[in-house]
């Protein structure tokens, strides 16, 4: 079975915290702080692996996560940092996060950070200063980011076969591909598509046979709404229509079926080329079929080929093949190919975001000082400690925390909660 869809949750590793470490020394008071810093908790990415055809893999295992830092030691002893989990896509597969970016993977190598690991906690060794010889803190390493990812895998088709059950499809592409699909009398035949390699003299290309499309598969019917959006990458579509349906319906009438469910789905696929291959014409006299053929060249025109074909007897498939290594360009459409290098991620500069603040006076008339940097200066630091407490009250003053809310209106025993904790400021 083909797994192309799954949603997965992801956590970057924590960083490491800083060590709170003194070395022994004479005439240095408490020895002299040497604690080293806490390592980077590893990021997680996806990595688009040309050797994976689905997401099977993601199949049992829902929660995915990465290593964390590790934390600073004595003597002024680095944490490692995490190593970063790579999750393994095929191509073709597209990365949505909870946050609305979306990552497109097409290419072998392609790679992409979906959740970044904490930063690493400093040592005590950075808070010494003239005034304050043995700071007896460090600080706390930052959680990792999470995400809920979906992932849902296009297949990286050339050519997609389309048709009503039993049109054929399944035939038409053992002959022409050597693939090996299930084969039957009967409808929905295929319940997943099937890729085959048309081999041509210089070149190749991949074929995929997409499930029977019924009238509403563009809404859910069928299974077409499962499987349409596999022939979304595709450059050519091949519209495979039985001459001679064994129910009795008319050709006419099936072939706008199918035209009008992809025209729903997508308007993109009614612009892509095509080539209409009248099957099974094995059914019928070699002068009906080609007087078919010559009808449906007059109602269609010169754009779209007409190949009358038997998987029976393989006429027309040679002639099929040849038109389709004609009309697939040799390179893949931009759209698919334009992403950033690998390097480009090493370069990317972003601006440090979310380092403002707000303050917000409660109904319970507790003032609150609202910023993701403040939330991050508490995380960091043992509010239990007293020395800690003191360094994280002088970093609200020195970052103007403290004179705005003295402007709004805070005075000295009014309520103010910061990162969640109740303060007792002195103002």
């Amino acid at each position: 079975m083909l797994y192309d869809k799954a949603q997965i949750e992801v956590q970057a590793g924590a960083g490491g915290g800083g060590a709170n470490s003194f070395r022994r020394e004479a005439h240095v008071p408490r020895g002299g702080p040497d604690g080293g810093d806490g390592g980077y908790g590893g990021d997680v990415a996806v990595l688009c692996d040309p050797s994976l055809r689905d997401l099977q893999a993601f199949r049992r295992r829902r929660r995915h996560r990465a290593q964390s830092g590790g934390d600073g030691g004595a003597s002024l002893r680095h944490g490692a940092a995490g190593e970063a989990l790579i999750l393994a896509v095929p191509p073709g597969t597209q990365v949505r996060t909870d946050r609305g970016d979306l990552h497109d993977l097409v290419r072998a190598g392609q790679r992409v950070v979906v959740a970044r690991g904490g930063s690493g906690g400093r040592g005590n060794k950075h808070f010494a200063t003239a005034t304050r010889q043995a700071p007896r803190f460090a600080e706390r390493g930052l959680p990792g980011e999470e995400a809920v990812l979906e992932l849902t895998l296009k297949l990286l088709a050339d050519v997609g076969l389309v048709g009503l059950p039993n049109a054929g499809k399944s035939s038409l592409l053992s002959r022409l591909t050597r693939a090996a699909p299930k084969i039957a009398d009967y409808p929905f035949t295929t319940l997943e598509p099937v890729l085959g390699t048309l081999e041509g003299s210089d070149r190749q290309l991949i074929v995929a046979d997409i499930p029977g499309l019924i009238e509403g598969a563009s809404e859910g019917a069928g299974l077409g709404h499962d499987f349409l959006a596999h022939i979304e990458r595709t450059q050519l579509l091949v519209h495979v229509l039985d001459l001679a349906p064994l129910d009795g319906s008319d050709p006419v009438a099936n072939h706008e079926t199918i035209e009008r469910e992809l025209r729903r789905h997508d308007p993109r696929l009614a612009a892509l080329p095509r080539v209409l291959a009248l099957s099974k014409a094995d059914l019928l006299e070699p002068a009906a079929a080609q007087a078919a053929a010559g009808a449906w060249r007059d109602r269609l025109g010169e754009e779209i080929p007409v190949i009358v074909t038997s998987s029976a007897t393989r006429a027309g498939l040679e002639e099929l093949g040849r038109e389709l290594l004609a009309r697939v360009p040799s390179e893949p459409p931009a759209e698919l190919t334009d992403a950033p290098a690998e390097l480009a991620e090493h370069l990317t500069f972003r601006p440090a975001g979310g380092r403002g603040f707000r303050i917000e006076r409660g109904d319970d008339g507790v003032y609150r000082v609202l910023g993701d940097g403040i939330d991050r200066l508490l995380a960091r630091h043992d509010l239990d400690n007293d020395e800690a407490l003191a360094h994280v009250e002088s970093r609200l003053r020195q970052i103007g925390v403290i004179r705005s809310l003295q402007e709004a209106g805070y005075r000295a025993g009014d309520d103010v909660e910061i990162g969640g904790v109740l303060f007792d400021l002195d103002v």
